[in-house]
């Protein structure tokens, strides 16, 4: 068997380090053929955004050079590519680390049935979490709808995640690649139109550029992150999450790497704590996920299932384009068109404002940022919308409207974000600027904004959109 090839089948884990399938498919002795599908096929509606398909092409990239150039590359039905892979390399066995949405669950179960009624083996790791899903659950076996014991009786309950894996240090044998492997510039994962300009100056995909952006966090974002996380000007953010969802580095990583951080310097305890439980949410998501396999597209309370949503295609262009009026909603809807990426206090809040404010569907939002997100993840992304829309687990009540203008003043005060990403307001003065309506002539006149013109009026009236939203929501 070891002069015949085994497929590792790299997937949401694109990296080499405490990368448990690499692992095993070293163990194993045989020839290694490195193997990425990319499967629209299968993923139907869920297929990658553009954002993540630009992501995904530099990821690539990385790894391929990391296996110095032997990843072959595949477009298409993987149920189909497998067992075809496996047949022309003459494979004895293939390796995966799993993964957790819906569609691949189906298509994984599929692949392995067909693989081991042909003799194939098949071995599977976790890479992507720091529990399984299936072993997180309560006392009666049931799932956790709440949060907290989610992970403090369901996770920390079962003792801290495995120390994630290290390097091998013997040197793989490939497998010669392929002659029908592809290119990966033949998979059109670029954006046809260059609005993905902004995005190479604050992003380096891949697991290098993974691991800088983990020392950086550490040394100038960890302190202070528990309060500094809200102030969307400030770098108490980890932006770890593209990184994390393509799988360039492990959550067991990220979370050994706080963890000794914190024995390190007592005084971060606090801080890194909040850090842990935001890599817990994103369990959470995934167990939500997990059970609850509709999570993308119906509302976990069934009571919301029949809400009457508005349809505005004016006031959802308005809300994608960062163009209702509000400084802030504004600002969050241009950072995430002009970097894919978008600061989670913001999110919060643009989420309330087309939810709440603009009366329009969950799933509306959910869309734009699966397309527009560099780390757009189907766990994180249906459970937050459905967390700000009231309708999910452990969700924020309806009545929890956030106002843009309070909102802005408190997390972003001197208007330092709103001025980086709404650029026709920066010559505002602090006072005036999450509120430009209501600033004097002569105050607009020296900023050089013309109400209407230069910036547009509020396209909804907030606090009778909220009565509005609070008289339907009492409806239900």
């Amino acid at each position: 068997m070891l002069d015949f090839p085994v497929i590792l089948w790299f997937r949401q884990d694109l990296r080499l380090q405490d990368n448990p399938a690499y692992h095993a498919a070293l163990e194993s002795g045989s020839p290694i053929l490195p193997v990425f599908i990319l499967d629209d096929d299968n993923a139907g509606l869920w297929k990658r955004g553009a954002a993540s398909r630009w992501w995904l092409y530099h990821s690539l990239s990385s790894l391929n050079k990391s296996l110095n150039g032997t990843l072959a590359i595949f477009r298409g039905d993987a149920t189909k590519i497998i067992p075809e892979l496996v047949e022309a390399a003459c494979a004895h066995a293939v390796f995966w680390n799993r993964c957790y949405e819906p569609w691949r669950i189906a298509r994984d179960s599929k692949i392995k049935t067909a693989l081991e009624q042909s003799s194939i083996a098949v071995k599977s790791s976790n890479a992507s979490l720091l529990y399984e899903p299936w072993t997180v659950s309560k006392d009666d076996g049931t799932p956790y709808k709440v949060f907290t014991p989610f992970f403090r009786k369901g996770c920390l309950g079962r003792g801290e995640p495995p120390v994630p894996l290290g390097l091998p240090h013997h040197v793989p044998t490939f497998f010669p690649r392929l002659k029908q492997s592809l290119h990966i510039d033949d998979l059109d994962l670029l954006p046809s139109i260059k609005w993905d300009k902004g995005f190479h100056d604050i992003w380096t995909p891949g697991e290098h550029g993974a691991r800088e952006r983990l020392g950086q966090f550490l040394d100038h974002g960890l302190k202070g992150y528990k309060e500094g996380r809200n102030h969307p000007d400030r770098e108490n953010v980890s932006r770890l999450s593209p990184h994390l969802h393509f799988g360039e580095i492990s959550p067991r990583t990220a979370w050994h790497a706080v963890r000794h951080a914190m024995e390190a310097d007592p005084t971060i305890e606090t801080d890194g704590d909040c850090f842990l439980s935001e890599l817990g949410w994103r369990e959470f998501s995934y167990s939500l996920l997990y059970t609850h396999p509709d999570l993308p597209t119906q509302p976990l309370q069934h009571k919301f299932a029949g809400f009457p949503w508005d349809k505005n295609d004016k006031a959802l262009r308005a809300w994608q384009m960062g163009k209702t009026g509000y400084p802030i909603v504004d600002a969050g809807m241009r950072q995430l068109w002009q970097t894919g990426w978008m600061h989670n206090r913001v999110r919060m809040i643009v989420a309330s404002f087309l939810i709440k404010d603009l009366m329009l569907p969950w799933t509306a939002g959910e869309e734009w940022f699966w397309d527009t997100l560099v780390d757009a993840d189907l766990a994180n992304n249906a459970a937050s919308w459905q967390w700000v829309a009231g309708c999910g687990a452990d969700a924020a009540p309806y009545f929890r409207i956030f106002n843009p203008v309070t909102q802005g003043t408190k997390f972003d005060p001197d208007g330092n974000y709103i001025r980086t990403f709404v650029p026709e307001l920066a010559a505002l003065p602090a006072k005036y600027i999450h509120e430009p309506w209501t600033a004097p002539a002569n105050v607009l006149k020296q900023a050089g904004v013309e109400m209407g013109k230069t910036y547009p009026m509020p396209i909804v009236d907030h606090k009778a959109a909220r009565d509005h939203a609070l008289a339907v929501f009492k409806g239900l």
